[in-house]
């Protein structure tokens, strides 16, 4: 079955999901009675946070480079810009495959996830004030030196990211709404193709940073809307400029994107580890931010949040448990 402008079949993302369950293995999803209690509405987890490289992003690093190895079984290295998921899992899946991958970060960038990126045994290069000057850099050095440039949003890496969702929305029953955060896209449109493969009704919410609003500008214009600026603590939803296929995509299939300010997304940081004892990172705890703000139109629905990530430095977070929210300028 294929679902009408999908990416794949159902049966072609159950087989991206072996591929990826052969590496990561499912990653849990509980309903945290205290968080029911503060949202006012049964709250399903989809833990994220469970994955070798600490979020979500590395399931399309994993189906990336498969297709990659099979398209092009020489290619000599690869280049990618990130401000730190996404180039864990292109090193980790990079390293997997036997392949050198050079990732370019921006100045001030997460020395946490710098330094799980040369773990995994990637080259990190700072350059720029912010990810979309990275990324362009790295776009050109990658065009120059005649390595294979991944881009942040491909089919390939929504492929990969869709199978947390195919495991969430069959793992949980009848959810009424899922809340989503939205960087460069790969996971709500992860999240809407394994929604719509299975036909079921969830609503599905984009959550962005209102310092960072340019998938929610995008959203109500209807196509891409840059930013100035994306001065978000949340860093993996700090992106000025959209991508056009993962807009598309989210128009179509988003029901809202609410916008989440730092104070809200502080907050949330600090909720899982009080309601949960989780860690999660700044855009790990968008969502439940965003149904926070709206619980009580959620009150006594089944609904769902994605804690994409727990890639947090210790710093920052001793600064959120303290009660104090993070400045970005």
């Amino acid at each position: 079955m294929a679902a009408a402008g999908s990416l794949a079949t159902l049966a072609e993302l159950e087989r991206a999901t072996e591929l990826v369950h052969a590496v990561v293995t499912p990653t849990p999803q509980y309903a945290w009675p205290k968080l029911a209690r503060h949202a006012g509405c049964e709250v399903w987890v989809k833990h994220e946070n469970h994955t070798p490289t600490g979020a979500f992003k590395v399931r399309g690093g994993l189906v990336y480079f498969d297709r990659l190895r099979h398209a092009q079984p020489d290619v000599p290295g690869v280049v990618t810009a990130t401000r730190g998921n996404h180039g864990q899992s292109i090193s980790f899946a990079a390293a997997r495959a036997g392949i050198s991958a050079t990732i370019y970060v921006p100045y001030g960038n997460s020395p946490d996830q710098n330094s799980a990126m040369s773990g995994f045994g990637a080259t990190v290069v700072e350059f720029g004030k912010d990810f979309d000057e990275a990324k362009h850099e790295a776009h050109r050095v990658a065009t120059q030196r005649g390595l294979h440039f991944v881009p942040s949003f491909h089919r390939h890496l929504v492929m990969g990211v869709a199978t947390y969702a195919l495991e969430f929305l069959r793992a949980v029953a009848g959810l009424d709404t899922v809340y989503v955060g939205v960087g460069m896209g790969s996971g709500i449109c992860g999240l809407i193709l394994a929604r719509d493969l299975l036909g079921l009704g969830t609503e599905i919410v984009g959550v962005s940073a209102a310092n960072a609003p340019a998938t929610a500008r995008s959203f109500a214009a209807g196509h891409p809307v840059s930013t100035p600026t994306a001065l978000t603590f949340a860093d993996g939803m700090a992106t000025r400029e959209p991508n056009a296929e993962a807009i598309a995509m989210i128009c179509r299939g988003a029901a809202r994107v609410v916008e989440v300010s730092e104070d809200e997304i502080a907050a949330a940081v600090r909720l899982y580890f009080d309601a949960a004892h989780q860690v999660a990172e700044g855009a790990g705890a968008a969502p439940l931010a965003a149904l926070m703000q709206e619980r009580t139109r959620q009150a006594g629905r089944r609904v769902g949040v994605i804690l994409s990530g727990g890639n947090i430095e210790r710093a920052r977070f001793l600064q959120l448990l303290g009660g104090a929210t993070p400045l970005v300028k």
